[in-house]
């Protein structure tokens, strides 16, 4: 099944040069030039992928994604031409699931986005089965790739879902950050290793009722992150 992903910039020669690259790959690209545009196509679609440039018209990339966050968890990859790291924080920071810096290589773009896309079936190690798993307040079906608090469904990015996955199939197992980056993101994925730094914290807000004293994901003093049930 082909694919289908929306392409936002308001630079018309990038989103042209990305929807072809991406078609090349059998891949269905649809195309928005404004951050009002974006948002009602992700609306009324469903993508498999939204790249989302940062500076657009009407409406900036980052209140699009804040906004597409409270209906959807698809996987968004930001364009931008800025690379300080408190932009990559902050894009992180709203569920972005990467970032990418212009100019970038368009092969480099295809090859996380197949990344992210290969991500989408449920990550297990060991033999942890599937179904669901019930910690405290707390129900993780991993077929289904859904979070619940309560019975009340907790909307968690891919990456935060595949962290939780994978920790808490694993329980008090510690992982390193640089452990996290090679298992979720893959071991050539060039990134930071302060992305998880992000991922987790944000993982916390969502399913820890007091983030600062974790019951579920805890911190390893100078060794890494751990589940305990």
């Amino acid at each position: 099944m082909a694919r289908h992903i929306l392409v936002v910039d308001d630079e018309k020669l990038i989103v042209k040069g990305l929807k072809y690259s991406l078609q090349q790959d059998d891949m269905t690209v649809d195309c928005a030039f404004d951050g009002q545009e974006a948002l009602d196509m992700a609306r009324d679609n469903k993508y498999d992928m939204i790249l989302l440039d940062v500076m657009l018209p009407k409406i900036d990339g980052l209140e699009v994604l804040r906004q597409i966050r409270e209906f959807s968890q698809v996987p968004v990859i930001m364009l931008t031409a800025k690379s300080e790291d408190m932009d990559k924080i902050l894009g992180l920071d709203y569920g972005a699931d990467d970032y990418v810096t212009k100019p970038f290589n368009v092969l480099e773009v295809k090859a996380r986005i197949k990344a992210i896309l290969r991500r989408g079936e449920p990550r297990k190690e060991g033999n942890a089965a599937g179904g669901m798993i019930v910690s405290g307040r707390m129900k993780v079906d991993t077929d289904g790739r859904r979070v619940y608090i309560d019975d009340k469904e907790i909307r968690l990015t891919s990456k935060e879902f595949d962290l939780l996955e994978l920790m808490i199939t694993n329980p008090n197992k510690v992982y390193s950050r640089e452990d996290l980056m090679k298992i979720v993101w893959g071991a050539d994925y060039p990134s930071d290793v302060r992305t998880v730094d992000v991922h987790v914290r944000r993982l916390r807000e969502k399913i820890e009722s007091n983030p600062s004293e974790p019951k579920y994901v805890h911190t390893k003093w100078g060794t890494g992150y751990y589940f305990q049930n």
